[in-house]
Order: C-alpha cells, then structure tokens, then sequence
C-alpha cells in the first residue's frame, strides 16, 4: 500500500513535531486538534523548527516550503481521518481518551488506514480493542524533540499483522526515523530504562548523594549520556513521568515505585520546561 495523506491527531509538543516530519517526509499532513488557537500555535512552531533547519544547513530551503504547503490542520477529527491513509494519535497517556479516539478513527478513516498511536507504554492490544481493525493498529513511539531525535520504537499488539508493521517501518523511514521493533510490554525498551534511570536520580537526591546538577553533570561525563536524567525529565514533563512510573509499578512491581520527590514537584505544578519550571526553572 502508499501513503500518500497522514492525519495526526493531537497538536501538542509531540503531534506537532511528528506533522513536521511527516510534512518534511513527503506526504499530505493533517493536524488535527479540538482547539483552533492551540493548531495556529503549533503551525507557528513547525514554521519555526523548520526555518532553523534551513539556517543550519540541515534543511534546504525549497523542502521547507515544499513541507509547509503540504500541511493543513482541522479542528473536527472526522474530516482529519477522511482520505487518511495513515493516522497518528498524540494525545495524553489516558487509556479512556485514547479509546474514544480510536473508536472514532476507526469509523472515519478509510478501510485500508493504519491507525497508530504515539504511546510511550500503553498496551497497543487494549487500544486495538477500541476498533474493528485490530490487525492494523501499531505502536510509533516518538522522542521529543522529535524532529532532531531518529528513533521510533515500533510495537506490535497481539494482533497487529506483518504487512502494517512493515509499512510503519517505511513511513517512519521516509520521516527520516530508525526504527526498532519491540513486542508489546509494559514502557517497552526506552521508558522502562529511563523510568528507572530517572527515578534512581531522584532517590539519590533525596539522599542527599549529589545535587541534581552534578548527579546530571556525572551522567553526562561520565556515562556519554547526551543529558542528564534531571533535564531528561524536565524535558519530557514530571507529570508524564509520573504516569510512566505509576504504570509501570502497577505492572511490574514496586522496582518502578514513584520517588516522593517527583510526586512532590508535580504536586506543586513543577511539571518541566513547558510550564518554566520543574526540577530546574526556565526563564
């Protein structure tokens, strides 16, 4: 099967980001998100990413121009799923929501369209369970900043087939993405590691071990972590940590236990650098 048109569901910092490299990649994007204000926003963002790209080099400026006018957005998710070939979900880790929008998805697309969802650790099998085309419903697990970051984990529900596998594999490819290929697991490769990376880093900094800019300054140096575990987590959001790490404890074991600390900073609405402030604040 082609691609030619991607719908992505979802305008926030990841939705975005995967409609910039769908655009980027060749194919006829729609973004899609209830709120009008929220879509011109993200379209600004893209805009502004993609000119980076062009004064860095990484970029040539007649793709760039190519990509915008091949993106358009839509506040209503039937008319973003109609003529889809391919539909990407970007919305919160709420299994209840993610459900709804399957189910709705799966009335609007056309019958050959994958449906595939950016979860970072949400059963691929459960969120099938919403359509009536489980076979053709994939995991892409995206990274942040997900124009800059090659990776895509690619996880197989119970059901999901090799042809929708292999053709996730493609258009994550034309995206510009390596992909890897995971079975269905709770966090699957990258959460689960970083969930315990980051949840020990904060253990270690309620015990007093090191402050949160040497325990990131040791990871960097001394591991050739790109980052450190405290400005991964600002990065990612303390809140979708936390959601990860609850996940994962009711799934794998108190090993995933919430440190007090995350719990505490997210309380207190310290949720990264999206809101300017979390383990670090942000001018």
């Amino acid at each position: 099967m082609t691609v030619k048109t991607v719908a992505v569901v979802g305008s926030g910092t990841m939705g975005l980001g995967i409609a910039h490299v769908a655009a980027l990649g060749g194919f006829d994007t729609v973004l899609q998100d209830v709120s009008e204000p929220q879509l011109r926003k993200a379209v600004d963002t893209i805009k502004a990413n993609l000119a980076k790209g062009v004064e860095k080099g990484k970029v040539p400026a007649a793709d760039a121009e190519s990509a915008i006018k091949r993106l358009r957005t839509a506040t209503a998710l039937a008319e973003a799923a109609t003529g889809a070939d391919f539909a990407i979900e970007a919305v919160p880790e709420d299994l209840a929501l993610k459900h709804r929008i399957f189910g709705e998805l799966d009335r609007h697309a056309p019958g050959h369209a994958v449906l595939a969802t950016n979860t970072s650790g949400l059963s691929i099998t459960e969120i099938a369970a919403a359509t009536k085309r489980p076979s053709k419903v994939i995991g892409m697990h995206f990274f942040n900043p997900v124009h800059m970051m090659k990776l895509v984990e690619i996880v197989r529900g119970r059901e999901t087939d090799e042809e929708t596998t292999a053709l996730t594999e493609r258009v994550s490819a034309a995206m510009g993405k390596e992909t890897v290929r995971v079975n269905e697991s709770p966090g699957f490769v990258t959460s689960r590691m970083n969930a315990l990376i980051g949840n020990e880093a904060f253990r270690m900094l309620e015990a007093g071990v090191a402050s949160a800019r040497d325990i990131d300054k040791a990871l960097k140096l001394g591991l050739n972590h790109p980052m450190g575990p405290f400005e991964m987590v600002d990065l990612v959001g303390l809140d979708v940590r936390l959601n990860i790490l609850r996940h994962l404890q009711r799934t794998l074991g108190d090993l995933y236990r919430p440190s007090p600390i995350i719990e505490k900073l997210v309380a207190e609405g310290r949720l990264g650098k999206k809101v300017g402030k979390g383990v670090y604040d942000y001018p």
